[in-house]
Formats: C-alpha cells, sequence, structure tokens
C-alpha cells in the first residue's frame, strides 16, 4: 500500500456557546483543517487538527504549509506503522507537532483499516468498554456555572471543570468552585482551571479560600515551579495541562509533586504515536489522564476515544467529546456522550468519515 494523495480541508467550528477564560483568553469560532490520504489501494485515512494560538503554540493557517513541506515524504510511502513514517517526517522537519498531529492520525487510521481492526486494538486492546467524560464549564457569573452544572448533572456528568480567571478576582473564582460544588453535591469531581493565567499569590489565596472543599486544580501557573508552589501552599490536588506536554515535561510535573492528573493532548503532544508512549509513562509513574485535545470534531474526537479505550481504567480520570461543543458535526453517525460516558466508534481504523458537504471545497491537494 501507497499513499498517493494528501487532501486538506479548512472547516470553521462554532462553540455551541463562547468559552471564556484567564487572562481574556476566549475560544468561539476556531478553524480546524482535516486531512486526508489516500492510497493506491482505494482506503483512506483520515486525521484532524484545531489549534488555538493563544492556548498552545500552533497555528491552523500553518498546517497547509506544512503539509506541502512533508508532501514528498509521504507520497509514495507505506502508511502501514506509523512510528517508522513519523520518524521520518520528524527528521525532514523538525517541530511543528500541532500539524504532524492530523498526519499521524490518518497514519493509524490507514494501518488500522489495513488490518481490519478497530483502532484501539492496535494501542492496546480494548481496555474498558466506555470512558467518563467531563463537562467543561465556560468562566461567566458564579450562579449561572453553578446552572450549567446542574444542568450536565442531570444529564449524567460526573466530572466538571470549571474555567476561573476571566475577570481577574480571585474571591469570584473561590465563588465558583464553592457554587459548582455545591450543585453538584458530594462525589462528583470538581477542578478549576486558569490555563496558566494567574500568578502564584492569587491561585493560592483561591486554593486556600476552597481547600476545605472537595476540589482540585488545574494548570494555575505558567510553569511547573509555579504550579508546584500552588500545590504545597494550598494542598489540594492538582492537574497539569499546558506544562505537560512530552516526556520530560511529565517527567518533571512528577518529581515536583504537582502532577496528580494530566492532560494528553494529541495536537501538543505530536500524534497518536508520541501519545501512546505519554499515556504508558503515566501508567507508569501512576498519574491519571484526560486524554484530550485542544479542540476539534469528530476525527479528533474518534482518536482520542480509540487510545482511551486502550487504556487501563486506573489510569483513566476522563476523556473528551469534542464534538459535543461545537458545529458543525462533521460525522453525524460517530459516538456521542450517553450518561456522562462515552465508547469508541465500533468499525475498522478510526470508525468515522466526515461528510462531504460538511467539509466543503479542499483548500489543497497535493499528489
Amino acid at each position: 500500500m501507497k499513499i498517493t494523495r494528501i487532501t486538506a480541508w479548512e472547516v470553521p467550528l462554532t462553540s455551541h456557546e463562547t468559552y471564556y477564560m484567564a487572562g481574556g483568553k476566549t475560544c468561539d469560532t476556531t478553524l480546524s483543517v482535516l486531512l486526508r490520504l489516500d492510497t493506491d489501494t482505494g482506503l483512506s485515512g483520515w486525521g484532524e487538527v484545531c489549534p488555538i494560538p493563544h492556548y498552545l503554540p500552533a497555528y491552523a493557517k500553518g498546517v497547509i504549509p506544512a503539509l506541502e513541506e512533508v508532501a514528498p515524504v509521504l507520497i509514495g510511502s507505506d502508511p502501514v506503522g506509523p512510528e517508522a513514517v513519523m520518524e521520518r517526517l520528524n527528521k525532514h522537519l523538525i517541530g511543528h507537532r500541532y500539524a504532524k498531529s492530523a498526519i499521524d492520525t490518518a497514519l493509524w487510521d490507514l494501518t488500522a483499516q489495513a488490518a481490519g481492526l478497530p483502532l484501539y486494538a492496535l494501542l492496546g486492546g480494548r481496555a474498558v468498554e466506555d470512558m467518563p467524560l467531563y463537562h467543561s464549564i465556560t468562566c461567566v457569573a458564579p450562579d449561572e456555572m453553578a446552572r450549567m452544572a446542574r444542568e450536565a448533572y442531570e444529564l449524567g456528568m460526573r466530572q466538571f471543570q470549571v474555567k476561573l480567571g476571566a475577570d481577574d478576582d480571585w474571591q469570584a473564582d473561590a465563588e465558583r468552585l464553592i457554587k459548582v460544588r455545591e450543585a453538584v453535591g458530594a462525589g462528583p469531581l470538581v477542578y478549576g482551571d486558569w490555563n496558566c493565567g494567574a500568578d502564584a499569590l492569587t491561585a493560592t489565596r483561591t486554593g486556600r479560600a476552597v481547600a476545605h472543599l472537595d476540589v482540585m486544580l488545574e494548570q494555575p501557573c505558567a510553569t511547573i515551579e509555579e504550579c508546584a508552589h500552588v500545590r504545597a501552599a494550598t494542598g489540594l490536588p492538582m492537574k497539569l495541562d499546558e506544562s505537560a506536554h512530552d516526556m520530560d515535561s511529565l517527567i518533571a510535573g512528577h518529581q515536583a509533586g504537582c502532577m496528580d492528573a494530566a492532560a494528553l493532548k494529541l495536537s501538543k503532544m505530536g500524534g497518536l504515536s508520541a501519545m501512546r508512549r505519554t499515556r504508558d509513562l503515566c501508567l507508569t509513574l501512576g498519574t491519571q489522564m484526560c486524554i484530550e485535545d485542544t479542540w476539534g470534531s469528530d476525527v479528533t474526537t474518534a482518536a482520542l476515544l480509540h487510545l482511551a479505550a486502550s487504556t487501563p481504567a486506573r489510569g483513566i480520570m476522563n476523556t473528551c467529546d469534542l464534538s459535543h461543543y461545537v458545529g458543525p458535526r462533521l460525522d453525524p453517525s460517530a459516538p456521542i456522550r450517553r450518561k456522562g460516558r462515552i465508547s469508541p466508534p465500533e468499525g475498522p481504523g478510526l470508525g468515522v468519515t466526515p461528510d462531504a458537504d460538511a467539509l466543503g471545497q479542499a483548500k489543497a491537494i497535493l499528489d
């Protein structure tokens, strides 16, 4: 089997509600790049990446130029064995992990299709039938956030990410955590996420104000060292996100004692090949994982669900159905959340195929 063509689309994804985050960051309409690798056998593999420039060093308009750069390496290659192909790509083009993540996903899709197996079978085998989800709550007024939490709870959600820091008011952030905790009652997981938007003092004041509650903090500050300071000062468990982006940073977070959980994101790791290795490291370290990505729709979500389904339950804190938060749906038959949980698609490969009408006209065709 040989890759014969690379086709890419740019598709705007619009959030059902605007996400307000610390530091004036918002997430409303973002550009997702969909990628299809065609082969001489008639099989096609899909990948997707939806970067948010103010969140991580990634840019949607940089994906297609990166594809053009690596096209001579990809076209004519056998896609079976994604890690070997990615090794050649990495020698040809250093960096640009986010762009490569879509390629890597498509290579895994093709490899699993060629084997006639669902992708999770190649990532470790089916370890769980379904996975818990978290529900992300935009940073607005505390009472409104509590209302959103109650609604999600009634639909079966039991894990809640509370965005913090949008109004630069630590007391309001403490109230947000208190009211969401009250809204969902004892038991569900509640964690407050600053997306690197707080300084250590502000995060510590917030954490100490809610230290009597069963809550967790997520990436309050920009560095592992600052996060470790907040972890020690508040005594609250912590999840690392932006700072946990490769093997070295995961080890550093573990050694600093501030990585009770970690967000493994497909695009920041550089694809399923690298993310599978970091998944296995977290299992070794005893770190719970959120298996997710920055943003995206059905292709990205399918890739995450396959990796999550192949992860032992002891390592999964949650995963994310990104498709739930945005429109349009690119594959209406793709999995949806049910009572706070979700399962991977069935069938060979990723198990999803974007609808041509939803994609629109291709932005680039390379052959």
